[in-house]
């Protein structure tokens, strides 16, 4: 969502959007909200005892009450205040990192639901930052803030009732406060919505340099590129330092002002308290409560004054957060059941581009593929091979003509049905921070380890599975760090044979590897597409030369379709390519 679209959303719909997520615990917020009252209330009469005490000091000295009722009063509304200090941040803390889990828990699975286009869009900083910093910054608008409205205001209107009970006029030039408070607030509100906006954005620039600055870390040494990294990180560093001085400048510009208002208001009440006492209109012990209920309610009154700044900054957080919820999901429109295709693959008239005003990615690409056949698309940068089997994994909408898994459209089986019949084997591997055993069985809950282990005989994976310390149980690391390159790709085989889809991708799956690893894991590649429908992105067109058929793709069209013989023979797009990598002379 754009800034300035973020900006008109009102604070009430933002907030009440917030507090539902605290509806499934009900009882609890009741709980909690009603330790905060009492918790304001006995700090109230803590104070009203200070009348009592002094101005009933004489008859405890004349024996004519007894002395145990005022220290027993004081005793009782103690060890009320440690029960409701407890009982409400106790159940605050778990209130919180309850709804924290729930946004966290909400926003990962939308995360996992959104289109490929948004991550095409976005950068992964951004996004860690919405799910880490961002959600943690809600709670700010969430319970920090109810608190401090429960708690100090009940505080706040109960030493008001004291003062005015105690003497109501000077109780009038409490009135003093609230001009001042009202438009000191309402000036900096506006200011600190808009830095806790800035700052938002900055932190996800900031965790986006940090996820490529760590994640490309051996670019970064290769090219001796720690000055340059660190010079970006400390850019954005700094204008998170600027901004966070700027915010912490408003909230104590207006936290100073209204202190000042205070203590001008509290210096009148002394001089016309003092008149009132010469007048015999005011005891010792109602000034001392009076005064006491003076300065304390400075207290609240600051706390109530910052919550401007934590509700706009919880907001702003929230905004955020609830944008990247609102983002469309893929689409699944279908609803037709599919168990196990085929693999026929049939296309027609298929166009497509990224965006509206781009020039066309495809175009004119009709298509047919039996079952079982093996197809290589081959061709220059930009010429389409990639995007044309996005299209065919349903990564993309949006594509003009017709796409059709045995016979029927694409759009009318169920995602996740379709999905199901498709394996991938990439040049760039993801592996994930777990055993051997969940990265070859990755999704299934309850890996079946023989098929695990004939997976990985298969793939030619199995001698260096065993050779592992733990063997399957062996933790791979982040992105299977300790595998090489070869062993890398043929857990990925292993993979998609455990998968046992029907239609397999290959995408520049051996372009990586020296010649022995490659030819390991070409045979491991041989056994998994045997008897399957194998689509082939390539470049180096000695691993494509047996594919039953071979498809030349320029400007987003196919433009020389055969196999390797025939192409060889007809002398164009294809021959040129192939003289060119086996350094022949190109025909002419």
């Amino acid at each position: 969502m754009p800034q300035s679209a973020q900006f008109m959303t009102p604070t009430r719909v933002l907030y009440g959007r917030l507090l539902r997520y605290f509806r499934p615990y009900g009882w609890i917020v009741a709980v909690s909200i009603l330790f905060m009252a009492l918790a304001g209330a006995v700090d109230a009469v803590m104070v009203r005892l200070l009348k009592d005490l002094i101005d009933g000091f004489a008859s405890l000295v004349d024996g004519t009450q007894p002395l145990w009722i005022m220290p027993a009063v004081i005793f009782a509304l103690g060890l009320a205040r440690m029960i409701t200090s407890y009982g409400y941040e106790y159940t605050s803390a778990w209130l919180s990192a309850r709804v924290t889990h729930d946004i966290r828990e909400q926003l990962f699975e939308r995360l996992l639901r959104l289109p490929v286009a948004t991550y095409d869009h976005s950068s992964v900083g951004v996004l860690l930052s919405r799910v880490t910093y961002d959600v943690s910054q809600i709670m700010e608008a969430g319970l920090k803030v109810i608190t401090v409205l429960v708690r100090d205001g009940v505080l706040a209107i109960a030493l008001i009732g004291i003062l005015l009970w105690t003497d109501w006029q000077l109780a009038l030039f409490c009135a003093l406060l609230i001009p001042g408070m009202a438009l000191s607030m309402r000036l900096v509100a506006r200011r600190q919505r808009r830095l806790a906006h800035e700052t938002q954005d900055t932190m996800g620039s900031l965790t986006g340099i940090l996820d490529e600055s760590l994640g490309g870390h051996r670019v970064v040494k290769i090219f001796n590129g720690q000055r340059y990294e660190a010079a970006r990180f400390s850019e954005s560093n700094q204008k998170v330092r600027r901004l966070t001085l700027k915010r912490a400048a408003t909230t104590a510009i207006n936290s100073g002002f209204n202190l000042f208002v205070i203590a001008v208001t509290i210096a009148l009440i002394v001089y016309f308290a003092g008149i009132r006492a010469q007048q015999g209109m005011l005891t010792a012990g109602a000034f001392v409560s009076f005064m006491g209920a003076m300065l304390l309610l400075q207290q609240p009154v600051k706390s109530l004054t910052r919550i401007n700044e934590q509700l706009h900054r919880g907001l702003a957080a929230a905004q955020s957060v609830f944008a990247l919820l609102d983002l469309p999901v893929e689409r699944d429109t279908g609803s037709t059941p599919l168990e196990r295709a085929r693999g026929a693959i049939r296309i027609q008239g298929l166009g497509f581009a990224y965006l509206e005003d781009a020039p066309p990615a495809l175009r004119d690409i009709d298509l047919d593929i039996q079952p079982g056949e093996t197809v290589a698309f081959v061709g220059q940068s930009g010429s389409g091979k990639t995007t044309l089997v996005n299209l065919i994994a349903r990564f993309y909408g949006g594509y003009s003509g017709e796409i059709c898994l045995d016979g029927v459209p694409v759009e009318q089986y169920r995602l996740a049905d379709y999905r199901q019949q498709f394996a991938m084997v990439g040049q760039e591997v993801t592996l994930f921070n777990d055993t051997v055993t969940a990265n070859i069985a990755y999704a299934d809950p309850e890996p079946d380890m023989a098929r695990v282990r004939a997976a990985a005989e298969v793939a030619f994976a199995h001698d260096f599975i065993e050779q592992l310390p733990a063997g399957y149980d062996e933790l791979l690391g982040e992105s299977g760090v300790r595998l090489s390159g070869g062993q890398r790709q043929r857990l990925a085989i292993a993979r998609a044979l455990y998968r046992d889809a029907p239609v397999l991708i290959l995408d520049e799956a051996t372009s990586a590897l020296d010649t022995e690893s490659e030819r390991m894991v070409q045979a491991a590649l041989d056994n998994l597409m045997r008897d399957r429908t194998t689509l082939v992105i390539a470049h180096r067109l000695s691993t494509i030369e047996k594919a039953d058929r071979i498809l030349v793709m320029h400007q987003g069209r196919i433009v020389e379709a055969g196999t390797h013989a025939e192409l060889i023979a007809l002398g164009g797009y294809y021959s040129a390519m192939h003289a060119v990598q086996f350094q022949q002379p190109a025909p002419a």
